[in-house]
Order: structure tokens, then sequence, then C-alpha cells
């Protein structure tokens, strides 16, 4: 199926934000919203999801967060989970107010991160009608809880930038995974190399986002989704035993798909699990139209 692509704009706490939206060809069955892993932005893992989705007859929309690729918002860089949740709400509403898919189901996608982020978004916006968690992290802050000396360092820093306007960042990623946001090496062949590198990806963190990520917990919203869940997971993707604790946590209609992934990272690229992780995905969205 052929797919368009078109801008979409919309604001969220007073910022503009800046999407691409998939068309299929035809008349849409439904509206996809998705939002993708840590630092990421939407060229890379939501508009892939995104653009999957589209090719089986959605529209679907990728967005970049606020304070993130071309979308605006302060501190650059900034990781607030309860902040990408609210971005997805007004997501919602924009999309609803537009006459091309007034009317239509909202169905949700979250790729790694954002399996975490929108499951919170989910459990607290009734508008959306069901939800698809590919390679999903989901924190679990009661058993892990935050360090208070990572968010200490958070909050020192936003009270130096509120002082002096000076933003620290770190880098996302690097080679030698030191101080950085993601000490993954497959991270950094992602982020830190054309595979991933995408012109609008900044590889920045800003470290006041300390205050928020270590204690961010999704879990708590297992057990208050009201609506469809799928869950696709690898033994190698990240943390499988969150994904087993959220999924068994998960009280309406659910299901399952276990794939076999290199790592969590090919979860972003590579077709072999895109493809059927879209068609599940897609098949979930159907059952509820």
């Amino acid at each position: 199926m052929t797919v368009s692509t078109v801008p979409f704009t919309f604001t969220s706490a007073g910022d503009r934000l800046v999407g691409n939206l998939y068309l299929p060809e035809g008349e849409p069955t439904g509206v996809v919203v998705t939002t993708g892993p840590l630092t990421s932005v939407k060229e890379q893992a939501a508009g892939v999801y995104a653009e999957a989705l589209a090719r089986r007859g959605f529209a679907a929309l990728a967005f970049d967060h606020r304070t993130f690729g071309e979308s605006e918002g302060v501190p650059r860089q900034l990781e607030d989970p309860l902040g990408k949740a609210a971005d997805i709400s007004a997501a919602i509403t924009a999309l609803l107010a537009d006459e091309r898919l007034a009317g239509k189901p909202v169905l949700a996608v979250g790729v790694c991160a954002g399996g975490g982020y929108m499951a919170r978004a989910v459990a607290d916006d009734s508008r959306i009608r069901a939800f698809a968690g590919v390679a999903g992290v989901y924190p679990d802050a009661a058993a892990n809880p935050a360090d208070p000396a990572v968010v200490e360092r958070g909050r020192l820093a936003r009270e130096r930038r509120l002082a002096t306007g000076e933003v620290e960042t770190i880098q996302a990623v690097a080679a030698d995974n030191g101080d950085v946001a993601m000490p993954l090496t497959e991270a950094f062949e992602y982020y830190g190399t054309p595979r991933g590198a995408v012109p609008n990806y900044t590889n920045g963190f800003a470290v006041e986002s300390y205050e928020h990520t270590p204690g961010f917990d999704a879990q708590e919203a297992a057990a208050r989704l009201a609506v469809p869940f799928l869950l696709v997971h690898s033994e190698h993707a990240l943390v499988p035993p969150w994904a087993r604790k959220f999924y068994g946590a998960v009280t309406t209609d659910k299901s399952e798909l276990w794939l076999n992934s290199v790592g969590q990272i090919d979860f972003y690229d590579d077709p072999r699990l895109i493809e059927p992780a879209a068609d599940a995905a897609a098949e979930l969205f159907r059952s509820v139209l």
C-alpha cells in the first residue's frame, strides 16, 4: 500500500510540536499515535512503526516530543516521562480535531522507553482504544527505587539553569559508554552512527532529566489499563522481567508475541521484527474497530 506523509503540528503546554502524519491510501480505519525510545525523534523508531501501521490501513502519527527535534520546549533534550505522556494526550486532541480523522478510533504504540510512557498515557486517557508495546521498557520504581544521588544531580542541574540559563547536557550515547544516558554498546551503534543518527537527532540528554527518569514507574499503569493490550518483546530485549510483570498485572484482554531479536535496538530498524510486530498490532487494532 502506498503511504503519504504530511506535516502535522499541534501544541502541548504552550509549545509547538512537530510531527509526521502517515496516511494510507483511501479512508483510514483508525488513527495510531506512537512514541519512541529515550531521546529519540520522529524519524527513528516511532516513525518506522507509524509508517508500518499506515501500510496496514491506519493513519499514524510520529512526532517530536517537547524539547526534542523540531519541537519547541526548554531545556532542550529534557527527558520527562510524564511530560511525554501529556504530549501524547495533546496529540490525540489535535488528531481528533482534524477533519480527516474526526471520529476515528485512537490506538497507541509505544517503543522501548515509549512503551512505559504510553502505558501511563493509556491508563490516564480514556480516548485510547487499544495499546501495543513493542520492546517496551516498563520501569518498576517500587523494586528499583531511584538513586538519591542521581536525582540530586538532576535537581542541581535544574537550579543552575534557572539561576544562570546554562543547560547541563551529557551525551545520550558514546563509544566508551561513559557518563551517558544510555550506556549500551548497541545504543551507540544506532544513535552514534549513520545507522540511526538522522539529521533531526541530537546526541544529548539534559542532566536535569534525572529528576524525572529514575523514579518513573510504569508498572502501576498495568492494572489501570481498561483497553486491550499487546506485548511484543524478546528474551534479548531490555528487561524481560519488567515486561512479564507488567503483562501479568494487566487485567483486560491481552496477548503477547515473543520474537527472536539480537538485542533491543534491532526492534527499531530490522524488518524481521518490525513486520511481525506491526502485523500483530494491526490485528489487535482491527479487533476493536
